[in-house]
């Protein structure tokens, strides 16, 4: 296929990159640690670790691990927000020649139940703030091990300790629990400390991370991640990220993690790609938390802000955040979801740089596709392919269409997963026969290569035969200046099949009905225009902050049926 993409890079971003200087993902960690002993890591709470101490602390619980016995690549389960323990964890795992497996701490006991048992976890190293439902997991599958943490632990002198009470005492962030055999990890850490450890045999084509999907197209997924996928994806991130950060060569670069670790974006954005260029990595506990997270800006300036739209459009509208200094500042990297160009324009008056767009998923290790990392306003695509990797534009036989026709975006790449996990038939599913990760969501590139993404196939919808883009929908609300955050769906209807419904938080509380649709009516066609506008206090989100739009249809789709006549069905 022909790459009209590659004569529209920025000058020193090459058409492809090449893993063979590494040995695994673990090679290309390790030798970071060494090279950055000396500086810090990560800062936390206030607090730092340097790469040796990292280093000094993943080496332990490697030990602590290959104590156990556990066949090589036996899966461990991180169950944690931003807290040190995790990168500590992570990178164990992987000296250990085993695979992570990242879960979300906030899922239910259910939840936790099914990704302990599809997975096979051996071994889970979980923030004592959710053990409570750890505890209430009534099948845990091959689950044998678990390592509780607290907040504070790895902090350092008094402030563990201090950290740790205040959690469990004084805001009370920690609701009872108990599980037998539950070993606390400094104990482990100390344990392993004491213990051998020979580094096993770990190749490229081994698994490094079980991913699972975000769920919001239905039950979750683990996306198989190898060494080699990750090691590509961050390379790739390494060379597209040159343009905007060549000035700072030989200095330190200060990235902030207000994205979860947990999450495949923020895991290779910060974590892994953060430690290979030896960066200063500030972790946000909480990413709503906004004080917190401007104090953490404010006290070390950031230079790269990997982000979604939902947390730029918050900061965007915080007076606070808008005082910061901005001047260290070299590159806002926007995933997870679409920016939208009235939070993106707003983003670039306030802080003097672009929000850089990117696209990605978990199959993908994430990040497949980037805007030129130099830009200098906002682009409406999700960008270019990244080095080495593929963009075709495919109809539903699996054809490629031609420029500027709409079809599913399809990736090819060495950062497309080795398959789903324990599911064969859903990985042939995904594939096409020649590599193309299908990826289910509706694009369209132009002469240039840059993609838009118009929709997923599954939120797509069609009124009187015609089809209607959520995504269109709500950029166009979303400009309207009394509005903070909007949704749409399709609602059944009568008479067209679905009917438009956009879901709004106001900005300005006496922001009418009246007035979203009149400004719909001067800024889209009319099949595409909101039937129903419904006021909200907020949007159900995933923990990452998406928008999650299944979880709007249930009401949507009772209103519905509760206003057709009697007999009808949607």
């Amino acid at each position: 296929m022909t790459r009209p993409w590659l004569a529209h890079y920025p000058q020193g971003v090459p058409a492809d990159i090449s893993t063979d200087g590494y040995t695994s993902l673990t090679d290309l960690l390790d030798r970071a640690c060494k090279q950055y002993a000396s500086r810090t890591a990560l800062t936390a709470m206030g607090s730092d670790i340097t790469y040796a101490q990292l280093d000094a602390h993943a080496r332990a619980f490697a030990g602590w691990l290959q104590s156990l016995g556990l066949p090589k690549g036996s899966r461990v389960a991180l169950m944690m927000p931003n807290v040190p323990a995790y990168l500590v964890a992570m990178l164990g795992t992987l000296r250990a020649g085993h695979a992570v497996v990242n879960v979300n701490p906030l899922y239910t006991a259910d939840e936790l139940q099914r990704q302990l048992q599809d997975s096979g976890a051996s071994v889970i190293v979980i923030l004592e703030n959710f053990a409570h439902t750890l505890q209430s997991v009534s099948d845990r599958g091959a689950l044998k091990h678990i390592v509780v943490t607290g907040p504070g632990d790895l902090l350092g002198g008094l402030k563990a300790p201090l950290v740790n009470l205040a959690a469990r005492y004084i805001k009370k962030l920690v609701p009872a629990w108990r599980i037998d055999g539950a070993l606390m990890l400094p104990q482990v850490l100390a344990q392993g400390a004491r213990l051998p450890f020979a580094a096993p045999a770990i190749s490229m084509d081994d698994l490094a991370v079980l991913q699972y999907t975000g769920g919001t197209t239905g039950v979750p997924k683990g996306a198989m991640l190898s060494h080699r996928n990750l090691t590509a994806n961050v390379m790739q991130m390494e060379a597209v990220a040159s343009p905007a950060l060549h000035d700072m060569a030989g200095r330190q670069i200060t990235i902030l993690s207000a994205l979860p670790l947990y999450h495949v974006f923020a895991m290779t954005v910060c974590g892994l790609y953060g430690l290979h260029a030896g960066m200063r990595n500030v972790l946000v506990i909480n990413p709503r938390d906004q004080p917190s997270l401007i104090g953490a800006w404010r006290k070390t300036p950031i230079n790269v802000f990997p982000g979604v739209n939902t947390l730029f459009n918050a900061l965007a509208h915080n007076d606070d955040f808008a005082k910061l200094d901005f001047s260290g500042l070299r590159l806002t990297l926007g995933g997870g979801m679409a920016v939208q160009q009235a939070v993106a324009e707003r983003w670039l008056k306030i802080t003097g740089r672009p929000l850089v767009e990117g696209y990605g998923l978990s199959e993908t290790s994430p990040v497949a596709t980037v805007n030129p990392t130099n830009a200098t306003a906002y682009s409406g695509s999700i960008g270019l392919p990244l080095p080495s990797t593929e963009v075709a534009i495919l109809d539903d036989a699996g054809h490629e269409v031609p420029l500027g026709e709409r079809g599913e975006v399809a990736i090819r790449g060495p950062q497309v997963m080795l398959g789903y996990w324990q599911k064969p038939d859903e990985t042939r599913h995904a594939m096409t026969a020649d590599g193309f990760f299908r990826t289910g969501d509706i694009g369209i590139m132009d002469d240039k290569g840059y993609t838009r993404i118009v929709d997923r196939k599954k939120d797509m919808i069609t009124v009187s035969g015609f089809k209607v883009y959520p995504n269109e929908v709500e950029a166009a609300v979303a400009q309207m200046p009394g509005v903070l955050e909007c949704a749409a769906i399709g609602v059944p209807d009568e008479h067209s099949g679905e009917a438009v419904k956009v879901f709004v938080v106001k900005k300005d509380p006496a922001l009418t009905e009246a007035q979203v649709q009149a400004w719909c009516k001067d800024k889209l066609t009319g099949y595409k225009r909101p039937r129903f506008v419904e006021f909200r206090d907020e949007l159900p989100k995933s923990n990452v902050g998406k928008i999650l739009r299944r979880e709007l249809r249930p009401d949507a789709d009772t209103e519905a049926k509760a206003a057709a006549p009697q007999g009808q069905t949607a």
